[in-house]
């Protein structure tokens, strides 16, 4: 099932989510779900609060990016109940885009080495280490998970110009090739 993915101006994507529990019913179609959504809208990463689910549950697939970089051809992953443990090595700066603020990008400085512990849709525990593309995916994704959006991290002049277009993308005044749930609209 293809999701509409909730965009800015939401109250579910400034919420911190809850760990999603061990008993809940249809996690493997949830993540299927996720995945389709993602899919469809072109993405490369889809955290549940874009589908208007306060979960602790995100999915990345960076296969579409290995004709640039081999080495992520199979990197496609859902991660359920992340919890990043440290971050680490140099900020670096580069330009970051979202599903639920179409139309957007802006330089954004994330870690370029995480290590982050996760489970599969099998329950079996992870605690990894990402570096660079990949770390700072896992780290927009992760974010989404904590309320925390890429603009967040822009300077407070550059939130002021970006005003006008926030509430644009809020009210649903942006065209996409994806369905999308607009809080004002």
């Amino acid at each position: 099932m293809i999701y509409p993915i909730t965009v800015y101006g939401d109250p579910i994507l400034r919420k911190v989510t809850t760990d999603i529990d061990q008993n809940y019913k249809g996690l493997e179609k949830l993540v299927e779900d996720m995945f389709e959504t993602m899919h469809n809208a072109e993405g490369v990463g889809l955290a549940a609060p874009q589908i208007g689910l306060s979960y602790r549950v995100f999915v990345v697939d960076l296969s579409p990016l290995s004709e640039e970089e081999p080495s992520l051809k199979d990197f496609v992953k859902a991660f359920i109940n992340p919890h990043i443990i440290e971050k680490e090595g140099n900020k670096v700066l580069m330009d970051e885009g979202c599903l639920s603020l179409p139309g957007l990008r802006e330089d954004v400085y994330r870690f370029d080495t995480i290590r982050i512990k996760y489970c599969d849709t099998n329950w079996q525990e992870f605690d990894e280490v990402f570096t660079g593309f990949i770390a700072r995916v896992l780290q927009h994704e992760y974010d989404h998970l904590n309320g925390i959006m890429f603009v967040d991290y822009c300077s407070p002049l550059k939130k002021r110009l970006l005003k006008g277009k926030l509430t644009d993308i809020s009210k649903g005044n942006v065209t996409t090739s994806y369905r999308i749930k607009a809080p004002k609209a």
